[in-house]
């Protein structure tokens, strides 16, 4: 028989790199979850490569502590607005939420967006300013401005009562006042302890468990993820399911998991407020109800966040097909985005009429390019096309589309060009503040205008530029908005580059491939510094002749071409183009191949 122990569940939420991954790693290494020989990596909740990579938080993921015989579950949130109905569920799961908030930054537009979500819920949030060993922190001023914060979102008196810590994450400090000696988190756990009553003694009322996240197991199968609200849920009980529309189901559940540290305990029962892992009901989806079978009492459905951008997943039928990836065909794409489907809530998949491929919808430009990084590593080779914005009509028939606020801080000198290229873009001011020589700007901007407008941005700013999004809602339609200023170089036939003619077509713009690279006709090997599309042939050599002079070849320096990121690739393609996504390479080419194919089919559409 398992022993019920005091529980608490605490979620740590903030606004990507406020250090929310690197406060769950001290929290697990000075309670003594890992053994002394243990070897621990940095952001050991960050489990999956891309993860790791990035430095970003894409799956909210669970582990356990237990401090003076209480058991404190954490929930690591993402930061990222793509994965936002990921923080708005697992908020419902836990008793209350550290708010991370960076000393200098201070609050930023996903913050809000988290922070609202707790506050909807009624809790009491802890408030802990991070990274107070900046050189240009300013907490004091931070602290002001988040109490701003919990008051525009419409706080109740007892929540803006919220008490503050000043820590180091990545040093496993964290002080009651700044200027406190201290050298641990403890103020962090007693806090907690102080601050959140443990989960009330239900274990005598009827089983109810509403599934809050999924999760897939190759062994045995799907598996749902949430709180015991009451009860408790024993493994090989027969369980009624309600799922979110309204039917109800008998199911065995075959496995129950807690977390004890990093690690999935299997355990016989597990008691109310406890957050569980159970297996065995393979058709199980967020928001399904798991009641007692003699008690069916659903829980509030749980709305998940619609899509707002989609891409057509296509068979790669370039000349270079199959050289490199491993799953080539439309059974193969197939089978991959259903079972992504299997854990990936905010994605949707349907299939396109007349071609061999996916029209695959997701939260944004990041949590597609996510899943594609994913398929290219696991050896999946297909073409892609322009993310498209997803719109909708109000119900007097006015077209609406998805718009984003955007927060931007740039030295003041590159201010003016950024103003200027989203008024462009349609965007909409509504904030500007100048000071210690850099321009703080908010926008409102429409989905459409951003897309392709990141590397832009860089290159405006000289990378010194932060710009920082998140999904507002929908609003009216904008109407036409301008698209790429360049046209490209295109190969005009197949066969390895040569220097010479990099050389010499370096000259008319920027270079994507590098010499003695293999291409083919129809694929994009550079910017035009011009309007328009120009059809070249980059394998052209230097004719011989009888008489060369010495040293005649040496000038022939290249500039490094320019090499891109998926999501540079995605957002730099135009309607015409494509990407092709295989394990070792991203190409950019033109759907239709053949230039005089081409030209056909471009007067046919003027």
């Amino acid at each position: 028989m398992e022993k019920r122990r005091d529980i608490i569940n605490v979620a740590v939420i903030a606004h990507v790199d406020a250090g929310k991954s690197t406060l769950v790693d001290a929290m697990l290494s000075q309670s003594g979850v890992f053994r002394e020989n243990q070897e621990v990596v940095e952001c050991v909740m960050d489990s999956n490569d891309l993860e790791r990579e990035r430095g970003i938080t894409i799956y909210s993921k669970n582990c356990a502590i237990e401090y003076e015989g209480v058991k404190i579950n954490i929930v690591d949130t993402p930061g990222h607005a793509d994965f936002s109905s990921e923080v708005e569920r697992i908020i419902k799961t836990v008793d209350t939420a550290i708010l991370l908030v960076d000393s200098s930054e201070g609050p930023m537009p996903q913050t809000r967006f988290v922070l609202q979500k707790a506050l909807e819920t009624g809790m009491r949030p802890i408030l802990l300013i991070n990274k107070i060993d900046k050189k240009d922190q300013r907490a004091e001023e931070v602290v002001d401005m988040t109490f701003d914060l919990f008051a525009d979102l419409g706080a109740e008196d007892h929540q803006l009562d919220f008490p503050i810590l000043y820590g180091e994450a990545r040093n496993g400090v964290v002080k009651y006042e700044m200027h406190h000696e201290n050298e641990d988190i403890k103020p962090l756990f007693d806090l907690i302890l102080k601050h959140v009553p443990t989960y009330p003694r239900r274990d005598d009322e009827p089983l109810q468990m509403q599934v809050s996240a999924l999760a897939y197991d190759e062994y045995i199968g799907r598996l749902g993820i949430g709180r015991v609200t009451r009860g408790i849920l024993r493994q090989g009980q027969v369980v009624a399911v309600a799922d979110q529309e309204d039917g109800v189901r008998k199911a065995k559940v075959t496995k129950v998991f807690v977390n004890e540290g990093l690690a999935r305990k299997d355990v016989k029962e597990a008691f109310s407020g406890d957050m569980v892992i159970i297996a065995g009901i393979p058709d199980i989806s967020i928001g399904d109800t798991i009641c007692d079978e003699n008690v069916v009492e659903p829980m509030e459905k749980i709305r998940i966040e619609e899509p707002t951008l989609s891409m057509n997943f296509l068979v790669n039928n370039s000349p270079f097909a199959g050289k490199s990836g491993k799953y080539v065909t439309t059974r193969h794409i197939r089978a991959r985005l259903e079972k992504e489907l299997e854990t990936n809530v905010g994605l949707k998949v349907e299939e396109m009429e007349g071609t061999e491929g996916y029209k695959v919808s997701g939260r944004g430009e990041l949590h597609l390019s996510v899943l594609l990084e994913n398929m290219r590593r696991e050896g999946y080779e297909l073409s892609v096309s322009k993310p498209e914005v997803l719109l909708h009509r109000d119900e007097n028939g006015k077209l609406l589309e998805p718009f984003e606020k955007v927060l931007i801080t740039v030295p003041d000198e590159y201010s003016g060009t950024v103003i200027s290229k989203l008024n462009i873009r349609k965007g909409n001011m509504e904030g500007m503040l100048a000071e210690n020589g850099y321009t703080k700007l908010e926008y409102l901007v429409p989905t459409r205008g951003l897309l392709g407008y990141r590397s832009e941005f860089i290159n405006d700013t000289r990378g010194e530029g932060v710009l920082v999004r998140s999904v507002e809602g929908y609003h009216p339609h904008v109407g036409e908005i301008p698209k790429r200023n360049n046209g490209v170089l295109i190969s005009q036939e197949a066969g390895s580059t040569m220097a010479y003619s990099l050389f010499n077509l370096s000259e008319r713009g920027t270079m994507f491939v590098g010499p003695a690279t293999e291409v083919y006709e129809g694929m994009i090997i550079g910017m035009n510094s011009r309007r328009d599309d120009m059809v070249v042939n980059p394998c052209k050599n230097k004719k011989l002749t009888n008489t060369r002079s010495s040293g005649a070849d040496d000038a022939i320096k290249l500039l490094e071409p320019k090499e891109f990121t998926l999501e540079e690739a995605l957002e730099f393609i135009e309607s015409d183009e494509w990407v092709e996504v295989t394990p070792d390479n991203i190409r950019l080419r033109k759907k239709i191949l053949n230039n005089g194919e081409r030209a056909k089919a471009n007067k046919a559409s003027k």
